[in-house]
């Protein structure tokens, strides 16, 4: 008699059966069912296929190595002055030439890296972390902490933000740290409307019912169950903010409101070669004009690949 293709088929004595082919992909016939893969393996694994966003992704390692290395990069003291020399052009020792007080433009650009890349970085930190906080108790409680919240958000998103760092330079100081805070407490305010409409989407769900039957404290419910499943929104505006934060401070120091000398930024650098457009010397303009424009590149396309990696009806997976 001959068994239908579904059912196991004998082929005699001592033999083991053999099983259909899809019982045998799926890893039935060693009786164990298929490690499940987790959501963070399904993330690494969409965004190492995202070769932009790892192209971007090194090409920002290298931007951030350069600048915090520069002293073991380049054989020259950015700071070091020679008011004798006259400005010169790239050339085979200075690479991007010196600026009007022979000092070398590329020491110069890489150092002044340091203060940009901190700014774009501590305020992206500092102002999604505030941002998530604000959102999730807004989503999550609702009613008049929700209205609360969102009007005291509503009411810093129309405070014009160059203005007011502005005179929070002049009063505080043109300090680095002073942009940080600034900035940070200016930049929250979209990241957290994003938030609390996750939340809210969320917050109904059966996995957050099953922790409030258990007892969880609304605290652990937040960081435990809601915040790890709104992660991809929140490392989308992160990358977000570091670009605006730098482009921001970039700015202020051409507006002449941002860091004062000894520190300098590429925005300062800019400012300083503003009057060399159209010369000779506008060789000065081009090296900080291009890491702002490859830094923020590089963080947008980063950006990118976050958001499709996170998002599983991305079509990149």
């Amino acid at each position: 008699m001959t068994l239908p293709p579904e059912t196991d088929q004998y082929r005699g004595p001592g033999t083991d059966p053999v099983l259909p082919a899809h019982e045998i992909e799926l890893g039935l016939d060693s009786g164990f069912a298929p490690e499940p893969v987790s959501q963070w393996k399904l993330f690494r694994r969409r965004f190492f296929r995202h070769r932009v966003a790892l192209v971007a992704l090194a090409g920002l390692i290298l931007i951030t190595i350069a600048c915090f290395a520069v002293h073991w990069i380049v054989p020259f003291d950015p700071n070091k002055q020679d008011l004798l020399a006259t400005p010169t052009g790239p050339n085979g020792t200075h690479l991007l030439g010196t600026d009007e007080l022979g000092r070398d433009q590329l020491a110069r650009i890489l150092s002044a890296g340091q203060l940009s890349l901190k700014i774009g970085f501590s305020v992206a930190i500092l102002s999604v972390a505030f941002g998530t906080m604000i959102g999730a108790l807004a989503g999550f409680f609702g009613r008049w902490t929700d209205q609360g919240l969102m009007r005291l958000t509503d009411l810093f998103l129309v405070v014009p933000e160059l203005a007011i760092l502005a005179v929070a330079l002049e009063y505080w100081g043109h300090t680095g740290l002073v942009i940080i805070l600034v900035l940070s407490a200016l930049f929250w305010m979209p990241v957290a409307r994003v938030v609390r409409g996750q939340v809210l989407s969320i917050r109904e769900k059966e996995f957050v019912e099953a922790a409030r039957a258990a007892g969880a404290s609304p605290t652990r419910i937040i960081v435990r169950h809601i915040v790890p499943n709104i992660i991809g929104p929140i490392m989308v505006n992160m990358t977000l903010a570091v670009t605006a934060a730098i482009i921001t401070e970039s700015t202020l120091s051409f507006l002449g409101f941002g860091v004062q000398p000894p520190q300098t930024s590429w925005g300062q650098m800019l400012s300083d070669a503003e009057g060399y457009v159209g010369t000779s010397k506008s060789y000065l303009i081009y090296g900080p004009g291009i890491a702002i424009l490859l830094t923020v590149l590089c963080v947008n396309f980063i950006g990118d690949g976050l958001r499709d990696a996170f998002d599983p009806q991305s079509e990149k997976h």
